[in-house]
């Protein structure tokens, strides 16, 4: 990724970021709800835009193998503070970039990053590409709201220099990850009207 794709904003807020989302737990663990019943000890999974582990350290138990990745230097070094299994790595990589063979993985996991960065679509092109035959793409994201609530929490992430590309609706959502041939196997709008989510599964056919 290049300059303009929120790596500054991450860097510099990493040391705080999992206290600041202890007031989305609950959403987090709403969404680790969904996930789980598609996991089994036999698969390999890899996690893009992983943060400070909110979604791995929950999910990673359920799996032979969990890849977390972050472009985030910071992110990942705080991730590596908490104590884990041996099934759990941590990593630094571009998720339009990845550094594994073709049809490496059983799912892929990215959770709220592909509406703020500037080119979703090549990290749709490397989980497809990484992705094995029939895989499974778990990625819920945050959508576009409405209210003055929704309004002014928009803000004050701009201020804070924080940019999101892609405004999406749930629906048009949904409609960018079709058009780049994934097949829609399951939707739900999580959240409220401040900060409302749509979880998405689909599968990659080859």
């Amino acid at each position: 990724m290049k300059a303009g794709d929120n790596k500054e904003f991450w860097q510099r807020t990493a040391k705080s970021y999992g206290s600041f989302m202890k007031h989305s737990w609950k959403l987090y663990d709403t969404i680790c709800e969904r996930i789980r019943p598609g996991l089994t000890r036999e698969m390999s999974v890899l996690e893009l835009a992983c943060g400070s582990g909110q979604l791995s350290f929950r999910l990673a138990g359920r799996v032979r193998l969990w890849e977390a990745t972050d472009f985030s230097e910071n992110m990942i070094v705080e991730a590596r503070k908490k104590p884990r299994s041996s099934r759990l790595l941590f990593s630094v990589q571009d998720a339009t970039a990845l550094l594994y063979a073709p049809d490496s993985f059983d799912a892929v996991v990215i959770s709220n990053a592909l509406h703020i960065m500037p080119h979703p679509e090549l990290a749709l092109a490397e989980i497809r590409r990484v992705l094995k035959p029939g895989g499974i793409l778990y990625a819920p994201t945050f959508v576009h709201g409405r209210g003055a609530g929704f309004r002014l929490r928009a803000w004050l992430l701009t201020l804070a220099g924080f940019k999101v590309y892609f405004k999406w609706t749930a629906e048009g959502f949904e409609r960018f990850i079709s058009e780049h041939n994934f097949q829609i196997r399951q939707t739900a709008l999580l959240g409220g009207s401040l900060a409302p989510l749509c979880y998405l599964e689909a599968s990659v056919q080859k």
